[in-house]
């Protein structure tokens, strides 16, 4: 856990999230600023500051967070319409929590991605 990242005070209780799954490994949680009807975000439980430091030990991890994605597209209603899941990498990327998350986008029509 890092001390002063936003999602690891969420893991450990010390901010208040909107909880939709949680397991050992990963949890859940609605994004305060929602981009979509539906907007979640997946992130693990042990802190990985972004996609570019995950390792050969994190592939079953990184494969749980996407499952997690589509389980919760299901339970969320947003399976059958389609739903877009997202991975930012870097400031460039559009990073902005250093926290490795995935974004749960959709109920409603996305805009195209060039």
């Amino acid at each position: 856990m890092s001390e002063d990242c936003v999602f690891c005070r969420i893991v450990k209780g010390e901010l208040p999230s909107e909880t939709v799954y949680e397991d050992d490994d990963v949890l859940a949680f609605r994004d305060i600023n929602p981009q979509a009807p539906v907007h979640v975000l997946i992130i693990p439980k042990r802190h990985i500051p972004s996609l570019a430091d995950v390792g050969p030990d994190d592939t079953e991890l990184l494969g749980r967070m996407l499952q997690v994605a589509k389980t919760l597209a299901e339970k969320l209603d947003i399976a059958a319409s389609g739903y877009r899941v997202v991975v930012n990498c870097g400031r460039d990327g559009g990073q902005v929590v250093f926290h490795l998350h995935v974004h749960l986008l959709g109920g409603q029509l996305l805009g195209r991605l060039a």
